[in-house]
């Protein structure tokens, strides 16, 4: 039978086609955009790819303060559209500014801003998953939801290369061509999350009238506490931080590796381009499985792929091989996005999605912080940037271990 979403569905959906505009342009022409920067500025490529890496981290950080911080207060009635709402306009006026940025220094700066505002929006978004459909839908919504923000998120990524390698063509400056790419995804972003906004209604909320940030601290406490009482939520969560911190760390640095290893940009940009359309058949296609087989087992996979994924950038050294390296990742990499969003959305009490996928986003989807620092270090200790993303092959190991030991406690 033929999966169909209802009109509330499909607005969440949006949201994906929206905020992945903003994830496409950080892990392609921002990290270009950001090496012209600190070439101008004298930075070499070694340390031009660990400099990108530590602002990441330092985005991840402020997310893992801010993120459950915020998503235990937008569990109160009606709070959750309205830190949804202030997260995204921060995100979107940041990808604006960034365009106008000229020096190095000052453009991680804002990006850390921007980046973090980004991440810290799918903490309300991912939880208000429970609000937009039931259990047994979960699977394949999140499945679309991935899937049309990769598929979606091609259009104004398509709009902008033609500004940043065309520019001389349409008689701009390369500067101009950056400001006007950065703007469209901005664009892109607010006009993609305008009919969540106006439709959503909280349905699950926690009681009482917790509206301070000191009571809201405190419930995020108990829900530390509370997950003693949930080992299966847990564990799975120590599992999530390393695995998908391997994956994140590949999206976020995939431009910057490459160009590190003196791929050829355009080259660089098509490929990651490829992925995005791999992507958008791939998560339906893991999304229907979903209905044939149990989500763990299908994860079992998804994390077995990219720990090979990882073993292979080892040896990656020809620009083809980035384009095989782009194929595999596609077909994996919104398979174990919404799969671990709809497993864990599974298993969380309901009425407190806002804390659980508070701290859930702390490893969450553009997180990354054990991984772009582990990348960023190695790089610089052994001065070879293949053995930098090589050394992702730890995060997935461990991932695969604690996942195999959460699939052997009983919800």
């Amino acid at each position: 039978m033929k999966f169909k979403m209802n009109a509330l569905e499909k607005k969440w959906v949006l949201y994906d086609v929206g905020n992945s505009a903003f994830t496409l342009l950080v892990s392609t022409i921002m990290p270009i955009y950001f090496n012209a920067l600190a070439g101008a500025g004298g930075i070499d490529e070694v340390d031009y790819l660990a400099y990108w890496g530590y602002a990441t981290s330092i985005a991840t950080a402020l997310t893992a303060i801010l993120g459950p911080t915020l998503g235990t207060l937008s569990d109160n009635k009606g709070r959750k559209k309205y830190y949804f709402m202030v997260s995204v306009l921060i995100g979107a006026i940041g990808c604006v500014v960034l365009g106008f940025m000229q020096h190095w220094l000052w453009f991680l700066l804002l990006f850390c801003i921007a980046k973090t505002a980004y991440s810290v929006s799918l903490v309300f978004y991912d939880s208000m998953l429970v609000d937009v459909t039931t259990p047994e839908r979960m699977d394949e919504v999140s499945s679309q939801g991935y899937a049309w923000g990769y598929i979606g998120s091609c259009i104004p990524f398509i709009m902008s290369l033609v500004l940043v390698l065309m520019y001389e063509s349409l008689g701009m400056t390369q500067t101009m061509a950056m400001i006007l790419a950065f703007i469209l995804i901005a664009v892109w972003w607010i006009v993609m999350t305008l009919p969540l906004l106006r439709s959503y209604k909280q349905v699950h909320f926690a009681e009482g009238s917790d509206h301070d940030g000191i009571k809201g601290i405190r419930r995020l406490g108990q829900t530390f506490k509370e997950l003693k009482e949930h080992p299966k939520c847990l564990l799975f969560l120590v599992a999530f931080f390393f695995f998908i911190d391997g994956v994140y760390t590949i999206i976020d640095m995939a431009t910057a590796y490459g160009t590190a290893l003196g791929f050829d940009t355009t080259s660089l940009l098509l490929a990651l381009l490829l992925t995005q359309i791999v992507a958008f058949p791939a998560a339906i296609f893991f999304g229907k499985l979903s209905n044939k087989y149990p989500t763990h087992r299908l994860m079992y996979v998804c994390i077995a792929a990219y720990l090979c994924i990882a073993i292979y950038a080892i040896f990656m050294v020809e620009q083809y091989q980035f384009w095989i390296l782009a194929v595999c990742v596609g077909l994996f990499q919104g398979a174990i996005q919404s799969l671990s969003r709809s497993y864990f959305a599974k298993i969380i009490p309901t009425d407190k999605s806002g804390q659980f996928f508070g701290i859930y986003d702390i490893c969450g989807k553009g997180a990354s912080l054990v991984g772009t620092t582990l990348v960023s270090v190695v790089a610089q200790i052994t001065n070879t940037t293949n053995l930098g993303i090589g050394s992702l092959v730890v995060l997935f190991a461990l991932g695969l271990y604690f996942f195999y030991r959460t699939n052997k406690i009983e919800a």
